[in-house]
Protein backbone atom coordinates (compact mmCIF):
# COMPACT_ATOMS: atom_id res chain seq x y z
CA UNK A 1 0.00 0.00 0.00
CA UNK A 2 1.20 3.49 -0.66
CA UNK A 3 0.79 6.88 0.90
CA UNK A 4 0.65 10.19 -0.88
CA UNK A 5 0.93 13.82 0.09
CA UNK A 6 -0.53 16.68 -1.91
CA UNK A 7 0.46 20.21 -0.92
CA UNK A 8 -0.92 23.49 -2.11
CA UNK A 9 0.53 26.85 -1.11
CA UNK A 10 -1.39 29.64 -2.86
CA UNK A 11 0.08 32.21 -0.47
CA UNK A 12 3.46 31.73 -2.09
CA UNK A 13 5.29 30.09 0.80
CA UNK A 14 6.99 31.99 3.55
CA UNK A 15 7.23 31.40 7.28
CA UNK A 16 3.50 31.30 7.98
CA UNK A 17 0.21 30.80 6.25
CA UNK A 18 -1.16 34.17 5.19
CA UNK A 19 -4.22 33.42 3.06
CA UNK A 20 -4.96 29.72 3.03
CA UNK A 21 -2.75 26.70 2.62
CA UNK A 22 -3.98 23.15 2.15
CA UNK A 23 -2.25 19.83 2.66
CA UNK A 24 -3.87 16.49 1.90
CA UNK A 25 -2.48 13.14 3.00
CA UNK A 26 -3.87 9.78 1.83
CA UNK A 27 -2.88 6.69 3.78
CA UNK A 28 -4.02 3.10 4.01
CA UNK A 29 -6.93 2.89 6.46
CA UNK A 30 -4.80 1.15 9.06
CA UNK A 31 -3.83 2.39 12.52
CA UNK A 32 -0.19 1.52 11.77
CA UNK A 33 -0.01 4.70 9.63
CA UNK A 34 -1.44 7.15 12.17
CA UNK A 35 2.01 8.25 13.30
CA UNK A 36 2.37 9.95 9.90
CA UNK A 37 -0.75 12.06 10.62
CA UNK A 38 0.37 12.89 14.16
CA UNK A 39 3.72 14.11 12.82
CA UNK A 40 2.10 16.12 10.01
CA UNK A 41 -0.35 17.68 12.48
CA UNK A 42 2.48 18.75 14.78
CA UNK A 43 4.54 20.19 11.95
CA UNK A 44 1.68 22.17 10.43
CA UNK A 45 0.49 23.51 13.79
CA UNK A 46 4.08 24.54 14.62
CA UNK A 47 4.20 26.41 11.30
CA UNK A 48 1.30 28.51 12.60
CA UNK A 49 3.09 29.17 15.91
CA UNK A 50 0.69 27.12 18.01
CA UNK A 51 1.96 26.51 21.54
CA UNK A 52 3.41 23.13 22.49
CA UNK A 53 0.26 22.33 24.49
CA UNK A 54 -1.98 23.25 21.54
CA UNK A 55 0.13 21.12 19.21
CA UNK A 56 -0.09 18.12 21.54
CA UNK A 57 -3.88 18.60 21.90
CA UNK A 58 -4.23 18.61 18.11
CA UNK A 59 -2.05 15.51 17.72
CA UNK A 60 -4.21 13.64 20.22
CA UNK A 61 -7.43 14.95 18.64
CA UNK A 62 -6.44 13.81 15.13
CA UNK A 63 -5.48 10.41 16.53
CA UNK A 64 -8.83 10.15 18.36
CA UNK A 65 -10.81 11.17 15.25
CA UNK A 66 -9.05 8.47 13.24
CA UNK A 67 -9.64 5.91 15.99
CA UNK A 68 -13.37 6.70 15.83
CA UNK A 69 -13.51 6.26 12.04
CA UNK A 70 -11.13 3.38 11.30
CA UNK A 71 -13.31 0.55 12.69
CA UNK A 72 -15.93 1.17 9.99
CA UNK A 73 -13.50 1.66 7.09
CA UNK A 74 -13.95 -0.49 4.02
CA UNK A 75 -11.21 -3.11 3.62
CA UNK A 76 -8.23 -1.89 1.56
CA UNK A 77 -9.53 1.69 1.56
CA UNK A 78 -7.66 4.93 2.10
CA UNK A 79 -7.99 7.40 4.94
CA UNK A 80 -7.86 10.97 3.66
CA UNK A 81 -6.71 13.75 5.94
CA UNK A 82 -6.99 17.34 4.71
CA UNK A 83 -5.38 20.19 6.63
CA UNK A 84 -6.53 23.74 5.85
CA UNK A 85 -4.40 26.47 7.38
CA UNK A 86 -5.01 30.17 7.85
CA UNK A 87 -2.92 32.60 9.86
CA UNK A 88 -4.83 31.81 13.09
CA UNK A 89 -6.64 28.51 12.47
CA UNK A 90 -5.98 24.91 11.53
CA UNK A 91 -8.82 22.77 10.24
CA UNK A 92 -8.33 19.01 9.94
CA UNK A 93 -10.85 16.83 8.09
CA UNK A 94 -10.41 13.06 8.31
CA UNK A 95 -12.50 11.08 5.79
CA UNK A 96 -12.99 7.33 5.40
CA UNK A 97 -15.12 5.28 2.97
CA UNK A 98 -17.63 3.07 4.80
CA UNK A 99 -20.22 0.44 3.93
CA UNK A 100 -23.16 2.25 5.53
CA UNK A 101 -22.21 5.92 6.02
CA UNK A 102 -23.03 5.72 9.73
CA UNK A 103 -21.78 8.75 11.66
CA UNK A 104 -19.77 8.32 14.85
CA UNK A 105 -21.75 8.81 18.05
CA UNK A 106 -21.45 12.34 19.41
CA UNK A 107 -22.76 11.52 22.90
CA UNK A 108 -19.73 9.48 23.95
CA UNK A 109 -16.75 10.16 26.18
CA UNK A 110 -14.47 9.97 23.12
CA UNK A 111 -16.43 12.72 21.36
CA UNK A 112 -16.35 14.89 24.50
CA UNK A 113 -12.57 14.49 24.72
CA UNK A 114 -12.25 15.25 21.01
CA UNK A 115 -14.27 18.46 21.36
CA UNK A 116 -12.27 19.53 24.43
CA UNK A 117 -8.96 19.03 22.62
CA UNK A 118 -9.85 20.53 19.25
CA UNK A 119 -12.31 23.29 20.06
CA UNK A 120 -14.83 22.95 17.23
CA UNK A 121 -15.73 19.44 16.00
CA UNK A 122 -18.38 18.18 13.59
CA UNK A 123 -19.10 15.09 11.56
CA UNK A 124 -21.00 14.16 8.44
CA UNK A 125 -21.16 11.90 5.41
CA UNK A 126 -21.58 12.27 1.68
CA UNK A 127 -23.64 10.49 -0.98
CA UNK A 128 -20.87 7.91 -1.44
CA UNK A 129 -21.05 6.87 2.27
CA UNK A 130 -17.74 8.50 3.09
CA UNK A 131 -17.80 9.61 6.73
CA UNK A 132 -15.75 12.53 7.97
CA UNK A 133 -14.82 14.25 11.21
CA UNK A 134 -13.70 17.89 11.02
CA UNK A 135 -11.68 19.60 13.75
CA UNK A 136 -11.08 23.36 13.89
CA UNK A 137 -8.68 24.94 16.35
CA UNK A 138 -7.79 28.59 16.63
CA UNK A 139 -4.36 29.53 17.94
CA UNK A 140 -4.54 30.75 21.53
CA UNK A 141 -8.15 29.57 22.01
CA UNK A 142 -9.49 27.85 25.13
CA UNK A 143 -6.95 29.10 27.63
CA UNK A 144 -3.87 28.52 25.48
CA UNK A 145 -1.34 31.32 25.02
CA UNK A 146 -0.44 32.86 21.68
Amino acid sequence: MSESVVMSDPAGGGAGATIEDAVEIRLPADSAYLSVLRTATAGLAARLDFTLDEIEDLRIAVDEACAMLLPQALESSQLICRFTLTSETIEVTVTIPTADGELPATNTFSWTVLAALAGDVDTGSDDERQVWIRLRKRRGAMGGGS
